[in-house]
């Protein structure tokens, strides 16, 4: 691998090798940025600061701004192909700078299964609130079910696109208060709106155009 200044380099060309490493530090530092930018504009404006609170981090790995591009090409792909259920993709991962492996969070959404939804017990710390299909919140996540009809999709108004979004905020030495779950459950469901933007589903696939935060 080659090295931006070596005993030679600064005999040879110190001036043009300070300069590279001068261009490759600064593409390095480029490679973290803030929550309004980590994935393209998915949590620009007054989200960018609910992701810094959730989290407890301001600096992220950059990563693709085509998360949504992904995310609903593979919904789509999932519902074409007759199947029950489909993987999705991730529409953001937050993994903070400096953190540890383990230490990421972010937005997924996928393609559930109608047995996915049904009324049954939740695990440990987990809760049921009442917006969408279904919802469920907990210390560090939250999860949204809701169904999507659109003319982008051949069949949906009698099948709609089942979709199920997810959120996590990695480690965290926030609380598990109401505030941070109902700031879990905010983010997933702007985001969601999001996609069913993208995705042309008649009436905001079911979703409050202002989150509903009311546990069930």
């Amino acid at each position: 691998m080659r090295k931006c200044l070596t005993a030679a380099g600064l005999v040879m060309a110190l001036g043009a090798g300070s300069v590279a490493c001068a261009a490759e530090k600064e593409s390095e530092e480029r490679t973290f940025v803030g929550a309004d930018e980590v994935c393209g504009d998915v949590f620009a404006g007054p989200l960018a600061e609910m992701v810094e609170k959730a989290t407890g981090d301001k600096l992220f790995f950059a990563k693709s701004p085509k998360g949504m591009e992904r995310v609903v090409a593979d919904l789509k792909e999932g519902y074409e192909s007759g199947r029950p259920w489909a993987v999705g993709d991730a529409l953001c991962d937050l993994s903070p700078k400096g953190a540890k492996q383990t230490d990421r969070g972010g937005v997924k959404f996928t393609m559930y299964a109608p047995e996915d939804v049904e009324d049954e017990g939740l695990p440990a710390g987990q809760e049921f609130y009442t917006m969408g299909v279904q919802s469920t919140v907990g210390r560090s996540n939250a999860a949204l079910y809701f169904e999507c009809v659109t003319p982008q999709l051949q069949g949906s108004g009698k099948t709609p696109l089942r979709i199920h979004g997810g959120f996590g905020r990695g480690e965290s030495d926030a609380p598990d208060s109401r505030e941070y779950r109902n700031l879990n459950m905010t983010l997933l469901h702007a985001v969601s709106l999001k996609l069913v933007k993208e995705l042309d589903c008649q009436n905001n696939g079911g979703l409050p155009k202002t989150p509903v935060l009311t546990p069930k």
